[in-house]
């Protein structure tokens, strides 16, 4: 009997792994330890990458808030507790890949609030294989989040 009830419970476990979204975004460990140290120095944060002109089409973040997102962004989801938008026209180059924000040695020219730390975040991607394309975290626009969040 309790072999059957583990079979069950494996079997359950399996179905629930299997059953999880593919997220659209994810975060490095040095990616998370400069998060970190942002939100002691500034509070909760977010981030927004637009596609536009200089530093743009690079992932920015900003206090939680100071970056009003509405109907043209998207929700990818979060990291490290942080909400990531993106302009909804630029996601629609990205909706194929899978992002990883980083960091790398340099100065952008952005309003980022990693900027003056003399580093900036990058993204990291790699498309999607046929499995996960068809098991993709849902994505909502960014005015449907304001709502849901009270952002």
């Amino acid at each position: 009997m309790l072999i059957e009830h583990h079979s069950i419970c494996c079997d359950a476990f399996l179905f629930l792994t299997i059953m999880k979204h593919t997220e659209r975004i994810l975060v490095t460990p040095k990616a998370v330890e400069i998060i970190e140290q942002l939100r002691k120095d500034y509070g909760e944060l977010m981030f927004h990458q637009s596609g536009g002109c200089c530093d743009g089409s690079q992932p920015m973040c900003f206090e939680k808030g100071e970056f009003k997102v509405g109907e043209n962004d998207v929700y990818l989801g979060d990291i490290d507790g942080c909400g990531f938008f993106m302009a909804r026209d630029q996601f629609e180059y990205w909706k194929h890949t899978q992002l990883n924000v980083d960091i790398t040695p340099g100065r952008g020219s952005s309003f980022s609030l990693e900027i003056p730390l003399g580093i900036r975040f990058i993204i990291r991607s790699r498309l999607f294989n046929d499995d996960e394309i068809g098991n993709l975290t849902p994505v909502i626009s960014g005015e449907e989040y304001t709502l849901k969040n009270q952002v």
